[in-house]
């Protein structure tokens, strides 16, 4: 069933690819770091598509369905965090999706816990799956959607041991709607078609 999916997605002319950033080995799982894979699990439910399966040819786990009438595969790479980009550019590639089709979920340290925002092109901000996604698509213009993690604790923390550390059991209780209203900003949001 997976592969026929696959391959009838593979005959659309217009699609759009979701990719969620995170660190794929279980101890990273409810990190801050996974808010990206996070927010495609609640994509996925929300919208009814297949269960992620691991893709080693695009060293990602996919899932299909269809948003506001669009075919969409969510994507959850299985490289390190830094090399994300060795995942997405050979499913764009593959798919033959437009750099204008893709939209990235992704943590961010430079907001606050509970506020998300938008984003339509820019810098990495210092976001090490950002940047080498960029660098592997030669664009910087593509949908991104960042959810904030920063918290009264940043400042103990170097960044690194930061990002990788687990939700406070407040930011835990909230986590749900914090995602569903990120998400509920980008699909209205009018790039988003």
């Amino acid at each position: 069933m997976q592969m026929t999916r696959a391959l009838c997605f593979s005959t659309m002319k217009q699609m759009r690819i979701i990719v969620g950033l995170g660190n794929f080995p279980e101890k990273y799982a409810n990190t801050r770091h996974n808010f990206g894979f996070l927010a495609l699990d609640a994509l996925a439910k929300k919208y009814g598509f297949t269960d992620f399966k691991l893709e080693p040819k695009f060293k990602a786990q996919l899932s299909y369905g269809e948003i506001k009438g669009e075919k969409t595969i969510l994507c959850k790479p299985q490289t390190l965090m830094n090399l994300s980009g060795d995942a997405v550019g050979p499913l764009m590639k593959f798919y033959k999706v437009p750099v204008s089709k893709l939209v990235v979920l992704t943590d961010d340290l430079d907001q606050d816990f509970g506020a998300s925002r938008i984003r339509v092109k820019g810098s990495d901000g210092g976001q090490r799956g950002l940047r080498h996604i960029t660098k592997v698509l030669g664009s910087a213009e593509f949908l991104r959607l960042k959810f904030g993690i920063r918290n009264e604790f940043r400042d103990r923390y170097d960044a690194a041991e930061f990002v990788l550390g687990k939700f406070t059991a407040e930011e835990q209780s909230r986590l749900k709607t914090v995602i569903a209203e990120g998400l509920e900003k980008l699909i209205r949001f009018d790039r988003f078609c």
